[in-house]
């Protein structure tokens, strides 16, 4: 437990290395997937090395779930991975919620497609929207402590909006970090405050990467086979029902109650409703579709309103929203511990090191670009000139005859 948030990312990473060597030296089929089997039955045990049921749940979700339905598609041949992916970028996609541009789609697009903002204008958007998401996520931990004082729902509420601020915090931060090391990566929200229909909210905004696994892992395997995309619908979100079910054992440590499922399965019902209704009245009608402002408080009431009496009380019902306070002030306790008990370095014994360290980078670093190249010289020339011009002669040139 102590070490485990160093041995998790380590062996996740031996893990997903190991996976793209049995899949270079493997075709897709059962050879590969047996090949893959040592890195599959690893993912579901990490989460148990995590000391705090948060980071269990979300570890869950990103090895159980997606890592998992990954490496399934990848013994097939199918979904994110590839055998030719770098090992940086196979790993990053493999061992985290992200998923990478596909090249060949995105120039098929391109021209189609609006340009992408500039950098320094997504960074400052990137930079303002997790920091108010942060201040959200803390005045709502503030508030949550008179939640005895508070109606069920409103605390329900406050607990869903703190877990789409945590998500679209954490998930884009990751997706930066991969910018950052020179990959390109899909979002994984998109404003589902605006989805104009259930279709728009889980198919196009809501958690774009584990729609994506989903699509390829259940929806187009099953649509293929049976020929009904209304059959696709249901199996994914039945499928999702029950990984979330999974990740919320992880989490709470409770015998699944079948309330999640159920939840996904009346929202895959009510998407391949929404659909067929829809396609009746143009057809009938010939009606253009429901403007956005009036569609999307109608589809957010809808998924707010099933959420409250299915999915909430699983995750937070119970006490299990006391539980991460606790879990929350049992790492910080801990924390201000260990740092209590070992005090600081005495200041005559600080000071040095620290004067030490900024002066010799300085020396090695700054001063040779501002003084370096004879700038010294020219600095020193104009000095002179001014001392000149206010009449102190030779005091400041050298020239003093004394």
């Amino acid at each position: 437990m102590r070490h485990a948030a160093a041995a998790v990312p380590l062996a996740t990473t031996v893990a997903m290395l190991y996976a793209r060597l049995a899949a270079s030296l493997t075709g897709p089929g059962p050879r590969r997937l047996a090949a893959l089997l040592p890195a599959m039955a690893l993912l579901p045990v990490l989460p148990l090395a995590l000391p705090y049921y948060s980071y269990r749940g979300f570890s869950a979700f990103v090895f159980v779930w997606l890592g998992e339905f990954k490496l399934l598609l990848l013994a097939f041949g199918r979904g994110p991975l590839y055998p030719a992916l770098r090992p940086l970028p196979f790993v990053f996609t493999a061992a985290l919620p992200v998923k990478l541009v596909d090249a060949a789609a995105a120039a098929a697009g391109a021209s189609a497609s609006r340009p992408p903002p500039a950098a320094p204008a997504a960074t400052f958007k990137f930079v303002v929207s997790s920091a108010v998401k942060v201040g959200a996520m803390a005045a709502i931990v503030r508030v949550l402590h008179a939640k005895e004082e508070m109606h069920r729902y409103a605390a329900f509420s406050l607990n869903a909006v703190f877990m789409y601020c945590f998500l679209d915090v954490v998930l884009p931060a990751l997706g930066a970090a991969g910018v950052a090391l020179g990959m390109e990566m899909e979002p994984q929200f998109d404003r589902p405050y605006l989805s104009a229909s259930l279709r728009d909210f889980w198919g196009r905004r809501w958690n774009l990467v584990a729609s994506a696994v989903l699509r390829a892992a259940v929806y187009d395997p099953v649509r293929a086979r049976s020929g009904a995309p209304a059959a696709g619908v249901l199996a994914a979100f039945l499928v999702s029902g029950l990984m979330h079910e999974v990740v919320i054992l992880y989490l709470t440590s409770r015998a699944p109650t079948g309330r999640v499922t159920a939840f996904f399965a009346l929202h895959g019902a009510c998407v391949c409703a929404e659909r067929w209704w829809c396609a009746r009245r143009r057809r009938r009608e010939a009606r253009p579709p429901l403007p956005r402002a009036v569609a999307a408080p109608l589809v957010l009431g809808f998924v707010a309103g099933t959420a409250f009496w299915l999915f909430f009380p699983a995750i937070y019902g119970g006490g299990m929203d006391d539980l991460a306070c606790v879990c929350v002030e049992r790492w910080w306790c801990a924390r201000r511990r260990r740092r209590e008990a070992r005090p600081p370095l005495p200041r005559a014994v600080a000071a040095p090191l620290v004067l030490g360290f900024v002066a010799g980078t300085a020396f090695w670093l700054f001063f040779p670009a501002i003084y370096g190249g004879g700038m010294d010289d020219l600095y020193l020339a104009e000095i002179a000139g001014f001392a000149k011009g206010l009449g102190l002669g030779g005091s400041w040139t050298g020239e003093n005859e004394f």
